[in-house]
């Protein structure tokens, strides 16, 4: 959405998810709540923090050139990092058993209840998501600036609160993320958002960029080939193959797995 919206590969999203995983860690130890409770307060931590990066950070390099947004995206995201290296040092932290771990028998098929709920949020907060995207009015907004931001503008939207929406909402998604990252490995530590966010930005490539079933199209691709991999190859393997993955797509269908080609008129 962000890259849609402001033409900008959020590097600092890794980060956020990072942040969003030690809200979960310290509203869990702290109060004791449900896992219902944390994800939302987690989510709506995370969100604020997005707008406040991107009103200091990215704002002021609207009309800049696109490089100088992207060398701001990289350095906010090493800020953050060292940010929490500072705040919680480098020893990962144990997040609280949110969700009770046990297997639920299918038949013959065995799953555990942290992945059943994370293909379940997964999937219901990517219908939510478009549907907000196609029926609500800041929806329909953020879609107008994503395809000219100059028009939207003369048409009465008020560009600057679509991005800060479309932020938030990003942002929130990355909490989600990270706590559930969190919960199933039962570890939060300052570089846990490195290696999720690159490849999140290869699901979104493999998917179709700008598409967000795309996106989670292109993320369930990625599991399902780290999964073989490291169970039939070997996991040392499992990132090469995904990023050899995505130069394959990128080779024979550049714009991704459900993407059109569009003609651009110059």
């Amino acid at each position: 959405m962000v890259y849609g919206i402001i033409k900008l590969i959020n590097f600092a999203h890794g980060e956020i998810m990072m942040a969003g995983a030690y809200f979960a860690f310290l509203i869990g130890m702290s109060t004791g709540l449900p896992f219902a409770a944390v994800l939302i307060l987690s989510m709506v931590l995370a969100a604020l923090m997005g707008v406040a990066i991107e009103y200091i950070a990215y704002k002021p390099l609207r009309k800049a050139p696109r490089i100088s947004a992207l060398i701001t995206a990289i350095g906010m995201s090493l800020f953050l990092q060292n940010l929490a290296l500072v705040i919680f040092k480098a020893d990962p932290r144990i997040m609280p058993s949110l969700i009770v771990k046990k297997p639920i028998n299918i038949g013959s098929l065995q799953i555990g209840t942290v992945t059943l709920a994370t293909l379940a949020l997964s999937i219901g907060f990517m219908i939510v998501l478009d549907l907000f995207i196609k029926n609500t009015k800041p929806g329909k907004a953020m879609r107008a600036v994503s395809e000219d931001k100059d028009a939207a503008l003369l048409m009465g939207i008020n560009v600057n609160r679509t991005i800060s929406i479309t932020f938030a909402i990003g942002s929130a998604l990355g909490a989600l993320a990270g706590v559930l990252y969190g919960v199933t490995y039962t570890q939060v530590f300052p570089t846990l958002g490195i290696m999720p966010g690159l490849k999140a930005f290869v699901a979104a490539v493999l998917g179709g960029i700008g598409l967000i079933p795309g996106a989670v199209l292109g993320g369930f691709v990625i599991g399902m080939v780290e999964t073989i991999t490291k169970a039939y190859i070997s996991s040392q393997w499992s990132d090469a193959i995904v990023f050899g993955l995505l130069i394959i797509v990128l080779l024979i269908k550049p714009t991704g797995i459900l993407g059109k080609n569009e003609k651009e008129k110059v």
